[in-house]
């Protein structure tokens, strides 16, 4: 070694370090900001910082502080980092303050993949959510109807510590062992958060009570359009939404912004944010992404359908599962000239005996007058469209898999809707980047046996 040595020595040339290089010096990194302080501290192109977040993404490493440790440790980080260690602090300010240049990423990789071949830009897309871990505890949540309790038994003490001051200030000769001042100022701190707790669950009631009340007097109208036809409207009438409060409504205190979520088979609660993602059927690449508060799907199919066309991808049909089923968003999907497959019951497991015979026909004709639900079911019940649903679970359900098994990404590091919708942006992009190297190298291996004579 008396000679300088050159790191890309060190590592195979097909490494996927060289690919994340080559993908990111093809995007101009002039939008993205890096830390201007003027106190002398080093400063890093954005490229390489880019590279370095992507690269440790990949390789299961979230934490800045993991990501400066590894700048030491790791020969393929060290090869990103051109030798260099940037510290956690520039790591991790890069990354909040660049959320709409990654999102430019997320699409210049996209791009990539389809000039590549890996990729074509007009599919069926396979929409899903999966629970992932907020940056808090669910121990640090109150529900409303403990918030009241707990704002009444507030006010009683405060009362009674005013009044034992009142008696201090007019004996001589009182004496108390306690700080009543600041017993009385920590219980009036304590009362104005759960105050400011209290008005957060009455916003989000207000907001899902305008929803269910848009659905309530939609309903009304489809039944009085039947009747005015001359037609019986079918199932009972419907019933107009409760407005009062539900006592079991949450606030977390760490993260505002996160919800109480049914994790795993339904069988706990979590709090987590509900994480979405549009695959394409074909290439397994994710075409869209956003988080959610929601801790159901019925509002997030649109948005992903939405977001994939900002990417420049053409959905010409989705694929999505129960929790996503509405007549709204069979609706839009139509209106957007996509055709949904949105299931409206839990769909059975394994092939049907009639399809692996090949005997399996389409089911005859729905009669008339029949609701969308009844229509919606009749549709997937049809041969080739079991075929088309049957790419759901083996297309986007891995892909969640691979994240959080194979990429072990469980739980946000940061708090609040954006950061934490930044922070799976950037896994997302993590994602495609490992999978379109996948693909590419397959295609290479695959033209370069092509391209070899059999006798050799």
């Amino acid at each position: 070694m008396l000679l300088p040595e050159d790191l890309r020595d060190w590592l195979p040339g097909n490494h996927i370090a060289h690919f994340i290089l080559e993908v990111v010096e093809q995007m101009d990194t002039s939008q993205f900001k890096v830390n201007q302080r003027g106190t002398g501290s080093e400063q890093y192109p954005p490229s390489l910082l880019l590279s370095l977040l992507i690269y440790c993404y990949c390789t299961a490493r979230f934490s800045s502080r993991i990501i400066e440790e590894a700048s030491y440790s790791d020969v393929a980080v060290r090869y990103i980092c051109a030798n260099t260690h940037p510290d956690h602090d520039t790591i991790c300010t890069f990354r909040r303050k660049n959320r709409k240049a990654f999102e430019r990423f997320f699409v210049h990789v996209l791009e990539v993949a389809a000039e590549s071949k890996v990729l074509n830009k007009v599919g069926t897309v396979s929409v899903d959510g999966t629970k992932v871990h907020a940056n808090a505890s669910k121990h640090s949540a109150v529900s409303y109807g403990r918030a009241q309790e707990m704002l009444a038994q507030l006010e009683s003490e405060v009362k009674a510590l005013n009044e034992r001051a009142e008696q201090a200030d007019r004996s001589e000769h009182s004496e108390c062992e306690f700080n009543l001042p600041d017993e009385i100022a920590r219980r009036k701190e304590r009362k104005a958060k759960l105050d400011d707790a209290v008005s957060v669950i009455k916003a989000r009631h207000e907001e899902k009570l305008a929803d269910k009340q848009a659905e309530y007097e939609a309903k009304k109208a489809r039944r009085r359009a039947k009747r005015d036809a001359g037609e019986k409207p079918r199932g009972r009438e419907p019933k107009a939404p409760d407005e009062s409060v539900t006592e079991g409504d949450q606030y977390n205190f760490t993260d505002p912004e996160s919800r109480i979520m049914k994790a795993g088979n339904g069988g706990h609660f979590e709090q987590c944010y509900n994480a979405q993602a549009g695959v394409d059927t074909e290439s397994m690449l994710i075409v869209s992404n956003h988080v959610s508060d929601h801790p159901n799907d019925k509002r997030e199919l649109l948005p992903c359908l939405d977001a994939a066309k900002d990417n420049g991808y053409e959905v010409t049909a989705v694929l999505a599962d129960t929790g996503f089923y509405s007549e709204a968003n069979v609706d839009g999907s139509e209106a957007r000239g996509i055709d949904p497959y949105i299931a409206v019951e839990k769909q059975s497991h394994g092939l049907a005996l009639e399809t692996i015979l090949g005997s399996s026909t389409d089911p005859d004709p729905l009669p008339e007058g029949a609701t969308a639900k009844e229509t919606m079911a009749h549709k997937l019940k049809g041969v080739q469209a079991k075929k088309l649903y049957g790419l759901r679970k083996q297309t986007v359900e891995p892909v969640f898999g691979i994240i959080k098994h194979c990429m072990r990404f469980r739980q946000f590091l940061t708090r609040g809707k954006e950061n934490v919708s930044n922070e799976w942006n950037l896994v997302c992009c993590a994602y495609n980047l490992k999978r379109s190297f996948n693909l590419i190298s397959r295609l290479r291996a695959t033209a370069l046996n092509e391209s070899v004579p059999a006798s050799a």
